[in-house]
């Protein structure tokens, strides 16, 4: 049966894809942070059977939050989670934000947000087979 993350663990299973590479932390660029949050994506979590339970948002734009404007491209990961009785009580959210400085092109772009779900069945093709296939892509929705 595939085992399934819980919650808790995804900052840390983040983390884990994000220093994964050949650079440390702070040296990451771009290319680094989408391809880490992409393996986390595919990563199953222990969520409710809810159509919303597990979440993925892509979104960008030029905000200025707390500071001067700036294009800013956010990933994020959205886990319902439900009380003892199986009704929503609050949502739980890991993401990544980069940040930069205003360039013609980026402005340009405007701005965008996409969310994407995981789709959960009571039993994957993996775990009915026996297989433990939390590292295939096949596991995430793909759009």
């Amino acid at each position: 049966m595939t085992r399934r993350l819980s919650v808790d663990k995804a900052v840390g299973r983040l983390g884990s894809e994000l220093g994964s590479g050949q650079r440390a932390l702070d040296d990451l660029v771009t290319e680094d942070l989408w391809l880490a949050f992409l393996r986390f994506g595919r990563r199953l979590f222990d969520v409710s059977d809810t159509p919303d339970a597990d979440g993925l948002l892509f979104q960008y734009g030029t905000h200025a939050f707390d500071g001067p404007p700036a294009f800013t491209l956010d990933l994020t990961r959205q886990f319902e989670i439900s009380d003892t009785n199986g009704d929503h009580d609050h949502y739980v959210q890991v993401h990544c934000e980069l940040r930069y400085g205003l360039a013609p092109a980026l402005e340009d772009l405007g701005s965008f947000d996409s969310w994407f779900f995981h789709v959960r069945s009571s039993l994957s093709r993996g775990e009915r087979a026996g297989e433990d296939r939390t590292d295939r892509p096949e596991d995430a929705t793909t759009c």
